[in-house]
C-alpha cells in the first residue's frame, strides 16, 4: 500500500486517462467511423486527443509500477517487521552527520572578509544607474 500522496496521484492519472478516453468514444460516436470522422474533419482532433490519452496513460503506468516496486513504509516505531530493519542502518543516510559535514566545508571554504575602510563603511558606495563624478 502507498503513501496518501501516491495513491491520488495513481486516482488523478486514472481520471485524466478515463477523461480522454471518453473524449475520444465521444467524437467517435459523433462521427460513426474513422472514414466519416476522416470526411468531417475530425482527424486531427482524435489523433491529438488519442496522443494526450497515450501520454497520460504511460504517466498512469508508471506511477502504478513506482508504487508497487516501492518497499512498504516503516510503522511508527521505525521498523517494518521485517527481519532486515532489525539491524543497524547499515549504509544509511545520516542527516546529522551530512549537515555537520556541509556546515564544515562552508567555513572553511569562505574567504576572510575584507576590512571596511573609514568606520565600518563600504569601500566603494552601491550605486544604480548613472555614476556621479
Amino acid at each position: 500500500m502507498g503513501t496518501p500522496k501516491s495513491i491520488f496521484g495513481v486516482i488523478g492519472a486514472l481520471v485524466a486517462v478515463l477523461y480522454w478516453g471518453g473524449l475520444l468514444y465521444y467524437f467517435f460516436d459523433v462521427a460513426g467511423s474513422v472514414e466519416n470522422a476522416r470526411q468531417l474533419g475530425l482527424g486531427p482532433t482524435l489523433l491529438a486527443i488519442a496522443a494526450f490519452g497515450l501520454l497520460f496513460l504511460i504517466v498512469l503506468v508508471v506511477r502504478i509500477a513506482r508504487m508497487a516496486g516501492r518497499p512498504p513504509s516503516p510503522g511508527k516505531d521505525g521498523h517494518d517487521g521485517s527481519d532486515a530493519s532489525k539491524h543497524d542502518d547499515e549504509g544509511g543516510f545520516d542527516a546529522d552527520a551530512a549537515i555537520a559535514r556541509y556546515m564544515a566545508s562552508r567555513s572553511s571554504d569562505r574567504p576572510a572578509a575584507p576590512v571596511a575602510h573609514g568606520g565600518g563603511a563600504p569601500a566603494t558606495p552601491p550605486s544604480f544607474g548613472r555614476r556621479s563624478r
